[in-house]
């Protein structure tokens, strides 16, 4: 993957200052699945719900089970019995392991969501032009007097990009 970059936000990439990281694009992800990145050593699952992108580790806090790889679904409401209506398709993710569930937007648990959720991570949609091969800058070094000579590319896809604190 040629186009995979990372594209800094600040001078050294800090928790108050993430590096931007190009994960895929937004064809690789169509709307109600998943994929699962490595980004500096973590594993990550990037999910589209009806046209937004999240981003959760790939971890689940219980026994640190694959997350990403469970079942996407809803939820079963009754308010009366017999009487069944089902909500939030495709925003709950359940761990394959223990069953554990984690809503997608926000990373909350729905068994003790004042305790326990699961890392989330912030997605943006940029245009592939945004990205650049080049590294940041390596901290005290400074551009020499030369330049050579450039070339415009411009990119017609949209890439994903995840927000990783240093």
């Amino acid at each position: 993957m040629a186009w995979l970059s990372q594209i800094p936000d600040c001078r050294l990439p800090t928790a108050a200052c993430p590096m931007k990281h190009a994960v895929a694009t937004v064809d690789e992800v169509p709307p109600g699945r998943h994929k699962i990145v490595e980004v500096v050593g973590r594993s990550i699952g990037v999910f589209n719900v009806g046209g937004e992108f999240f981003a959760l580790r790939n971890s689940c806090p219980h026994q640190g089970g694959p997350l990403c790889a469970g079942r996407v679904s809803g939820f079963v409401i009754a308010e009366t019995p017999g009487e069944y209506q089902y909500s939030r398709q495709g925003e709950i993710l359940r761990c394959p392991w223990h069953g554990w569930e984690f809503d997608i937007r926000t990373g909350q648990s729905w068994f003790d969501p004042a305790k326990v959720r699961v890392r989330r991570y912030d997605v943006t949609v940029t245009p592939g032009g945004g990205a650049t091969n080049e590294p940041p800058p390596a901290p005290g070094l400074a551009p020499g007097p030369y330049v050579a000579e450039t070339y415009d590319v411009s990119v017609d896809q949209q890439l994903i990009m995840v927000d990783v604190p240093g």
